[in-house]
């Protein structure tokens, strides 16, 4: 574009520096035929006029396309920009109906997971009272048993008389019994809070893992097309 402004300058002042040194003869009349008439009229000036208009016509020609070019150029910019900011609204909108998405599958693990420590916690308590009825079960019948132990021993010594000092087989078994019921009771109290330790520190290690992995597929969504070209 420089290029072509310089040159056309440079013509410019070519032709007003020869139109300058001949401008007496430019000037002169002479007799000039138009077609219909015949009349007396510088030629050089005429020409020179001639010169001139076509050069205003090329450069208002030149100005009319440039100003055409920028507006369409303008139109296009408008149009690229309302189809980039169509495609950046779609693209919230995905991320938007992912993030609700992840949001109810999270929603929905959090309630499992307390619909799953409700019931374990229903169980275990139902275990523990079942226990506890044969362990209150299992006392009252060996409360009974060494009762009537009891009252037997008394009234063999009674009727023969004679200190006796071996403790009944009965009464060791019953013993025996209850220590092993309370070591059963115990252990399975453990065990339960075993497995309700273990199953804690399992939700505690699975959930923030799964979270940490739904929340970077958000951060990190694929490339769309359009970002390629922009």
């Amino acid at each position: 574009m420089r290029t072509r402004s310089i040159l056309l300058i440079v013509a410019i002042l070519l032709v007003s520096g020869f139109a300058a040194l001949n401008w007496e003869e430019i000037v002169r009349p002479s007799t000039l035929w138009f077609g219909l008439f015949v009349t007396q009229a510088p030629l050089g000036l005429i020409l020179l006029g001639l010169l001139a208009l076509t050069l205003v016509l090329f450069l208002a020609s030149t100005a009319a396309m440039k100003t055409q070019s920028l507006m369409d150029y303008r139109q296009h910019q408008k149009t690229l920009e309302a189809q980039r900011d169509l495609a950046d609204k779609a693209e919230a909108s995905r991320f938007v109906d992912l993030r609700q998405h992840m949001d109810t599958q999270l929603r929905e693990l959090r309630e499992r997971d307390a619909i799953s420590a409700s019931e374990f916690e229903k169980s275990r308590l139902e275990s523990q009272r079942e226990i506890r009825a044969q362990l209150e079960q299992i006392n009252r019948t060996l409360a009974a048993r060494l009762t009537e132990l009891e009252s037997r021993l008394d009234g063999r010594l009674g009727a023969s008389g004679a200190p006796v000092t071996t403790v009944p087989t009965g009464a060791v078994e019953g013993r025996s019994r209850i220590e092993d019921a309370r070591e059963k009771q115990m252990r399975e109290e453990a065990r339960l809070r075993d497995e309700e330790r273990l199953r804690d520190e399992r939700l505690r290690q699975d959930n923030p893992a799964r979270v940490e992995e739904r929340v970077t597929a958000v951060d990190r969504p694929p490339e769309s097309g359009w970002r390629r070209w922009f």
